[in-house]
């Protein structure tokens, strides 16, 4: 098929740091030009992929210091139309920008909803537009929103070969991903303490967190001799982070709308405490993969069951149920359908 996949540009494809969207994103280009399809990657000018790049900015919005990418996105939404014709499908990974521009071809495009949906402003958006064809990356994710098109939730998954399985022999605790209060990153702090454990924090702090770090996190971690905060880190360094730790704390109290953060864990081999919230309890296995647990309390109990869980069964549970090619294959299944449902109305139209 030929297919078009249309990232967000604020980072590259894939992000040299955080950004779980585009890191998704070039998995699926990447396996899917694997499978034999014809792929185009519309995206900023430094990602690195083997589909065809249209490089839409040199490079991502966030290395220039640029945060409104709505003006850039018109721009690639405008290439992208002019290009229609090429494509079987057009896969967008930007939200809802394009909706107004290409509901008249709605059968030919899908959306992946990457966000939470329990935003005020969401369900009148919806309801404008109904027929636009919809992903959803867990079944929670649906739950605010009104009677729409989906086509399919499709978890995410990632190579099999990107991460490696571990021994957990740090003999720590790790908090991976971003700072910021719905993350619970003061939560995996005072479970780790009261499991008498170290913690090892890789986590990114926003300029949008900035405030909620110095005054609230940082005195806590300044006043924690159990704590050790990395910063972020990229790809290359991860399979050491999670594959060392003995757990991955997820202490969340969001709508979770997948957290990648857990699959990564997983293809370590590294068991995972997460906070029953959002997609938590889609994405783990109680007593297989890790603990779903319902606070702090809990979660310290669970630290000392860790023993009960297999890092090998873990590994298996992620190939099974989250490598990139059972990700790419749910696509394409999609794609196919909305390829049909194309040729239905061209036929009806002639």
């Amino acid at each position: 098929m030929k297919i078009a996949q249309i990232a967000p540009l604020v980072e590259s494809v894939p992000p040299t740091l955080y950004g779980g969207t585009e890191r998704v994103v070039s998995w699926l280009t990447e396996e899917l030009v694997a499978q034999g399809h014809e792929v185009t990657l519309f995206a900023s000018g430094d990602s690195q992929t083997s589909a065809q790049l249209v490089p839409i900015v040199p490079r991502s919005l966030r290395l220039d210091g640029i945060h409104n990418s709505t003006p850039y996105n018109l721009i690639m939404l405008d290439q992208v139309a002019a290009r229609r014709a090429e494509f079987d499908v057009l896969h967008f990974h930007i939200d809802f920008f394009h909706y107004p521009l290409f509901r008249r071809m709605a059968h030919k495009t899908l959306t992946t909803l990457h966000g939470r949906q329990d935003l005020p402003e969401l369900p009148a958006l919806y309801r404008a537009f109904p027929n636009m064809p919809l992903v959803s990356i867990s079944n929670h994710q649906r739950t605010p929103v009104p009677p729409v098109n989906w086509m399919g939730t499709v978890y995410h998954g990632l190579p099999n070969r990107l991460l490696k399985e571990g021994k957990g022999e740090g003999g720590y605790l790790a908090f991976l991903g971003r700072i910021c209060p719905d993350k619970g990153p003061l939560e995996a702090i005072e479970i780790a303490r009261r499991a008498g454990m170290m913690l090892k924090m890789a986590a990114k702090v926003d300029p949008a967190d900035q405030k909620y770090f110095d005054e609230q996190v940082k005195p806590v971690l300044d006043a924690s001799p159990h704590v050790e905060f990395i910063g972020e880190i990229n790809d290359a360094r991860k399979p050491e982070f999670l594959g060392n730790a003995r757990a991955l704390l997820f202490p969340i109290s969001w709508p979770e709308p997948f957290g990648l953060v857990m699959i990564e864990s997983m293809a370590c081999g590294t068991p995972v405490i997460a906070f029953n919230c959002g997609s938590v309890p889609e994405i783990m296995e109680n007593g297989l993969t890790g603990f779903v647990v319902e606070g702090v309390d809990e979660a310290v109990a669970a630290v000392k069951k860790l023993d009960t869980l297999l890092r090998p069964a873990i590994r298996s549970r992620f190939e099974e149920r989250f490598s990139v090619g059972a990700m790419a294959r749910d696509y394409v299944r999609i794609y196919e359908k909305l390829a049909a449902s194309g040729e239905f109305c061209a036929v009806a139209a002639e």
